[in-house]
This record gives structure tokens, sequence and C-alpha cells, in this order.
């Protein structure tokens, strides 16, 4: 707009182009973790919950494989993806829905059962995908705070009202790593209206080793009100392929399936993730990296004078001191000069901490080593 403009001008300007429905210009754009240190470069990346590990070798060749075939179209439905889910997981794959990330199936839920007038319950450090999909859909979000880090099923249930259509709880969650027993899982279950959709948001279920935790697939097989979602970017390595399902009552998947798009996951993904899912070995060695590990790191950082909520993830969330030059977004700043990138999490209401994935031994040590000189430093 030029120095010769009016302010009637510039109405008249805005309304004649296409303008975005009421509400979506107050969605705040999802913002990933930073991927470069400061000066461009990079020696450790934990911000973004990826596996060390890498990629399976059997998903790697079967890249390569539809790689030799990029002209053709994928099969719209996944079916042979979702027979291999079905075989590892003891699924009918009929229930099985696939999507570009599992952040694809949660939206692809609120779009199908909210709109305008409706309401969608999450918790206080929910998973930001859920304000985007609430808001997305024209619902309006509903925000239950938590107990110690923790979702907090009596908070949820006294939020519920008549225009509550759906609930969604990651578990474990993200950023916090904390988690809900599976008895609690239920109680909530039970405490919702039949026409309330539970929705479980289990990412990072493969990493839990804890006796009472349950992914929400008992429940999203014997309930008409639950469905759950899993991804193939944390344990399994195929984050750059943008993979997930979801499995829940045949109606559901079938209102789900009605509006997904026909080609919704690539050819690539569908073959990287029927060889990843039945690479067992690949998930074993996964899971015992971080079974060493994540309390590795809890336990250094808590003798460097840092809080850490206790996590069953494959990242911690660290707290810092309120102290001038010790607060986390000094701590950011410190670790990334030397080209290490963590999250920050104000976006979570979480100004003064840092989430960590759990990385190599190498950058695990690294980063440990880091904040000491950090918190030493005068």
């Amino acid at each position: 707009m030029n120095e010769m403009t009016t302010v009637s001008e510039a109405g008249k300007a805005t309304a004649n182009r296409p303008q975005p429905r009421p509400g979506v210009l107050d969605i705040a754009p999802y913002v990933p973790g930073k991927s470069k240190g400061s000066h461009g470069k990079t020696v450790h990346k934990l911000s973004s919950n990826e596996t060390p590990l890498g990629t399976s070798d059997a998903a790697r060749a079967a890249i390569e494989a539809v790689a030799r075939h990029l002209e053709l179209y994928p099969d719209g439905s996944a079916t042979e993806l979702r027979a291999a889910i079905g075989e590892v997981y003891g699924l009918n794959p009929d229930r099985i829905i696939c999507g570009a990330g599992s952040d694809e199936v949660l939206s692809l839920v609120a779009y199908a059962y909210l709109g305008p007038g409706d309401e969608a319950i999450y918790s206080e450090h929910g998973f930001l995908v859920y304000d985007i999909a609430i808001r997305a859909a024209g619902a309006t979000p509903v925000i239950a705070p938590e107990k110690d880090m923790t979702t907090d099923v009596d908070a949820i249930l006294a939020r519920v009202t008549d225009k509550t259509r759906m609930v969604f709880i990651a578990n474990p969650n993200n950023p916090t790593g904390t988690y809900l027993p599976f008895e609690e899982v239920k109680r909530l279950h039970e405490g919702l209206p039949a026409n309330v959709l539970l929705v479980l948001d289990a990412a990072y279920a493969e990493y839990v080793r804890r006796n009472d935790y349950e992914s929400g697939l008992e429940l999203a097989a014997t309930s008409d009100n639950v469905i759950m979602t899993r991804t193939f970017s944390k344990i399994y390595g195929l984050a750059n392929l943008r993979l997930g399902w979801g499995f829940g009552p045949a109606h559901v998947i079938d209102a789900l399936n009605r509006i997904r798009g026909p080609f919704n996951i690539n050819g690539m993904a569908i073959a990287a993730g029927m060889a990843a899912v039945r690479d067992r070995d690949f998930v074993t060695r996964s899971i015992e990296h971080n079974d060493t590990w994540l309390p590795w790191v809890t336990a250094e950082l808590e003798k460097l004078g840092l809080k850490v909520t206790p996590s069953v993830g494959n990242f911690v969330l660290v707290h810092f001191p309120d102290e001038d030059g010790k607060r986390a977004a000094d701590a950011d700043a410190y670790l990334l000069e030397r080209g290490c990138v963590l999250r920050m999490v104000g976006n979570y209401g979480l100004p003064n901490s840092i989430r960590m994935t759990i990385g190599s031994e190498e950058a695990n040590r690294a980063i440990v080593g880091h904040l000491k000189d950090f918190l030493e430093q005068k």
C-alpha cells in the first residue's frame, strides 16, 4: 500500500479478493523444530523426536524398488499396507485407515465429526495439531488443565458439555513424555457420552515400558466411539515419507474414507511401511537403545540440578532455573552456537523448558556436556 492509498481504499482492496472463512486466520501455524544451529551448522539435531538409528534396511530396499516405477499411481486404498499392519497387530485391515502421517488421520477425524458450534477437548500441553484441526473444522477448542504435566481425566470430564463432540488424548503425551495408565483411559471413556468420539494418539506407544499402559487398540476394537492413531515417523524412522494410520470402528473408518484424498499415501511410503512394520529386529534395537539412554539422559541432567519430567517416550522435557543467564532461552542459544539443536516449547505454554530427543550415544553425551558447561559458566 503506497502513501496515497487511504484506509477506505485498503478495505475495498481487501474486500475484492478471496477471504478465508471466519476463524482460519486465528489459527496459529504449526512450527516444527529447528533443523540448524547458529551459523547454519548442525552437529546434533535432537529437536524432532527422530530415531537415531536411521531406517530399516528392508524399508530402504522397498523404497528403491518403487523408485523404478514413479510413473504409476499408488494403490489408493493402501491395501497391502493395511494388511501388513493388521498382520503384525492382529487387526482387521478393513478397520484401518492410512494417512500422510498420523497428522492427516487426526485432521480427517476432526473434519468428519466437527463443525461450527461443536467443541473438542484436549489437555493443556497436548499436541498442537489438535488445536489446528479443531479450528480448521470450524469448531471450538476447549483446553483441560493437567496435573503434574499429565492428562487429568477429571479435568476433561468436568469440561464436557452438550456441545462436546470429541476428546483428543496423546498417550504418551508430547512434549511432556507423561502417560495415562489404561485404567485411567478406560475411566475417561466410561465418563464420556456415547456420541463423543475419543481420539487416542499413540505416536510413541512402541517406546513405553510400563505394565499399566495400553495404546488404545483394545478400546478401539470394542467401542463405537474410540479411534487410535499411530505413526511410522518415530520408532520406524520414516518421518521423511509422512506415514501414519488409525484403527477404529467400521462406521468411523467409513466416514474418514469418504473424505480422504484418493491417493493420499505415495507408493514409496506404502512399500516402506510394509517392510518397516514387519522388521521386528529393527524395532527391537530401537526400543533397546531408548531403554538404555532415556534413563541415562534423565539421570545425568538431574545431576546437573535440572528438573526433568519423567518420560516414557523417546524424549525428555527439561526445565531450567528462572535465573538471569540460566533460562531455557539462554541454554537454547548456547547449544545452537555449538551446533546442537533442541526444541523450545514456549508455544506449548512451557517457556522455560526445552524438549530433548534421545539421540545417539555421541549426541546424548555431547548435549549433557554442553549443558554442564552452560550451567557452570559465570
